[in-house]
């Protein structure tokens, strides 16, 4: 049975720290769209679950149909946010994998929904 080597295990958590936040500004610069209406109105978002922007095509503007719209906008703003949050945690695994899994006791950082 290997020998539990505290150190080994604090310098490992510190790596994976100091990735995870180097990461955390990374996902200011990526960026994923949600789409709703077959394209018709489209959301950006950052990987940080943050609004860049909504676009909506004059197509399906229509005064007389507010609520369709809202619909589509909704739609569009929450895949754009799921897909965000996917490839976070993406990105966070990449980092922690297998590395999180060596902690004594199943250890959990805030935060990183690991």
């Amino acid at each position: 049975m290997a020998k539990y080597n505290m150190a080994d295990q604090f310098n490992l958590l510190k790596k994976v720290q100091k990735e995870m936040a180097e990461l955390q500004d990374a996902l200011e610069d990526m960026s994923v769209e949600g789409t709703a209406g077959g394209g018709m109105v489209t959301v950006k978002a950052t990987g940080k679950q943050k609004i860049l922007y909504v676009k909506i095509d004059s197509e399906v503007v229509d005064p007389e149909d507010v609520e369709m719209l809202e619909d589509l906008i909704i739609a569009a703003t929450n895949q754009a946010l799921d897909k965000s949050r996917e490839m976070a945690q993406e990105e966070m695994q990449k980092i922690a994998g297998g590395m999180l899994g060596n902690l004594p006791g199943g250890l959990k950082i805030p935060g990183l929904g690991l």
